[in-house]
């Protein structure tokens, strides 16, 4: 399949300019909004079929991701690999975050399941490396990764094969190193 994944984005609406704060409290000129793409039905699953493609032939047996985008990744991606889609949530004690994630509402993984984890836009890794931690945590082995966008360029290593349907160089500072709140650009929450 050929798929101009930047032109898609652009066309949903889903590449914003201005300043912004990232879910991982980095800042950045330019903002993925994924929700412009998993609103539409047909696009969500041409993206998810790039990734079908990539890792079919893998031995997946579980596709994985994290709430919420992952949801509908996972979903979608296991649909068209005609497996298992679950997802982790931040786990959680007696109505608490405890930190990191876990598979909650009766998910479970066996020690030879091989789980592919999917995403939708990669920043600094994190919420990947808690599904990752909750995939081993629960005895399976994670063989993979898979992001609708990859913005942190290539930078990011889970020590795994991985795929993104689109690579960007897009620049994220720490707060503190921020150009835009240097120069007093108002800043928009995400």
């Amino acid at each position: 399949m050929s798929l101009d994944v930047f032109a898609l984005l652009r066309q949903r609406g889903a590449i914003l300019e201005g300043h912004f704060r990232l879910t991982s409290g980095r800042h950045s000129p330019t903002y993925l909004e994924k929700f412009r793409i998993l609103e539409q039905p047909d696009t969500t699953a041409a993206l998810c079929e790039l990734i079908a493609q990539r890792f079919g032939g893998e031995g997946v047996s579980v596709v994985a991701g994290p709430t919420t985008g992952g949801i509908i990744l996972s979903y979608e991606v296991a649909r068209q690999l005609g497996l298992r889609g679950i997802f982790a949530e931040p786990a959680r004690t007696s109505g608490r975050d405890e930190g990191g994630r876990s598979f909650q509402r009766g998910f479970r993984l066996k020690p030879d399941e091989r789980v592919l984890v999917v995403d939708d836009i990669l920043t600094t890794g994190g919420s990947i490396r808690e599904v990752l931690q909750a995939v081993k945590a629960a005895g399976a082995k994670p063989i993979g990764v898979a992001v609708l966008v990859d913005r942190a360029a290539g930078t990011v290593d889970f020590g795994l094969p991985f795929f993104a349907c689109l690579t960007l160089e897009v620049p994220s500072y720490p707060p503190e190193e921020c150009p835009l709140c240097a120069k007093g650009v108002p800043l928009i929450e995400t």
